[in-house]
């Protein structure tokens, strides 16, 4: 018996299973597109003058578009940024922070570097997430930070570097370096290899950080510069400066020893500035003192001399009276300060020719025996 289809198959009417039920749809159906773009038209009549896609109706929807691609136009530029303005990909302008515009896209496109921001790069360390701590841990880099030095010892140097971007390099900075930050860490580890590469080690452990830091900031400005890169150097900052880990137990001892060196040589030489003025002033008072009894020497040889002379021109004039005052003059001076007996030189020396004598001097006070050439008061003449 032939089988006829009749729209059901074999098991009646309908799209029907074998159980007789029919298929059984699976999950929400899918959106009619097509019901979706008549909804869409028909909003879109109603809101066109007349109700349909009329002259005025399409003047009025392109306005409205062009109105609002000609606000798109506008942008704000945040207080550590500079907008950079390109005009079909070309640098044409920057501007400041604030609101701007700039024709929409895209005749012309706005980029936003964060060009007032100062930026920190660290070389020799770096921060690394510590679960212990429940937060950031500093961590050495010995490949950055181990430099060979101008004596040829290894010295651990550690240190940071403060960039930003210039005020007029900011097309530079986008459009001539890929990788900025990359970059001024590269130079400022190579800037730093070369100054220290230059300098002895103990200079670098002790007083010349600042000499360093200066010679590693200019070496950078000078490269980045020469890069075209945009980038202004703000600071270096030295922030550990050791001799290697396996050594640094044996440069301390030195250190100490060299500050116990300069200790006690601070220490003398502060000795000396004390000792040497006193004696110098010591000196100078004796060679004063020296040269005062010079001059009073002389003076008195001088004086003495004059007083002879005049002595013996009288004597000239007058010999015999100018030698018997000479002889009174000095017995006056000789006995003067002496005990006086007085003996008559008779009796044949049985002694009684003494004459007593009073003894005035010890009751009346003694005069000063007069000098050497000096006049006597009431002597003979």
């Amino acid at each position: 018996m032939p089988w006829k289809n009749q729209g059901g198959g074999p098991w009646g009417q309908g799209p029907k299973g074998p159980w007789g039920g029919g298929p059984q749809s699976v999950g929400p159906r899918p959106p009619d597109l097509e019901d979706l773009l008549r909804r869409g038209q028909d909003r879109l009549q109603q809101l066109l003058p007349g109700g349909h896609f009329s002259g005025m109706g399409i003047a009025l929807v392109l306005a409205g578009a062009l109105v609002i691609w000609g606000l798109s136009g506008f942008f704000r530029v945040q207080s550590e940024e500079l907008g950079v303005v390109l005009r079909f990909g070309k640098h044409v302008r920057t501007v400041d922070p604030g609101l701007n515009y700039h024709l929409p896209y895209p005749i012309e496109t706005v980029l936003l570097p964060k060009a007032l921001r100062v930026s920190t790069i660290s070389i020799g360390m770096t921060l690394i997430d510590d679960p212990a701590r429940r937060g950031r841990t500093m961590r050495d880099v010995p490949e950055e930070s181990l430099m060979l030095t101008g004596d040829e010892n290894i010295v651990d140097v550690d240190f940071t570097v403060l960039w930003r971007i210039k005020p007029n390099g900011v097309g530079n900075f986008l459009f001539n370096i890929q990788n900025p930050e990359g970059t001024v860490k590269a130079v400022a580890e190579s800037a730093m290899r070369e100054v220290i590469g230059r300098s002895q080690i103990q200079p670098i452990l002790t007083g010349a950080r600042n000499t360093t830091e200066q010679a590693v900031h200019e070496l950078m400005q000078k490269t980045l510069d020469n890069y075209g890169s945009g980038v202004q150097i703000t600071q270096v900052q030295m922030q550990k400066v050791d001799p290697p880990a396996q050594v640094i137990d044996a440069f301390r001892d030195v250190q100490a020893a060299r500050a116990d060196f300069e200790r006690l040589q601070n220490e003398a030489q502060s000795y000396a500035n004390r000792v040497v003025p006193d004696a110098r002033g010591r000196a100078a008072q004796i060679l004063q003192v020296a040269e005062g009894y010079k001059e009073q020497a002389v003076a008195e040889a001088k004086g003495q001399s004059a007083r002879f002379t005049k002595v013996y021109d009288e004597y000239k004039k007058a010999p015999d009276v100018t030698r018997q005052r000479i002889y009174l003059e000095t017995m006056e001076r000789i006995l003067g300060g002496s005990e006086k007996l007085v003996y008559d030189g008779g009796n044949n020396g049985q002694g009684q020719g003494l004459v007593p004598y009073l003894p005035l001097s010890e009751l009346t006070p003694r005069r000063p025996a007069p000098t050497a050439g000096q006049p006597q008061s009431g002597g003979a003449r």
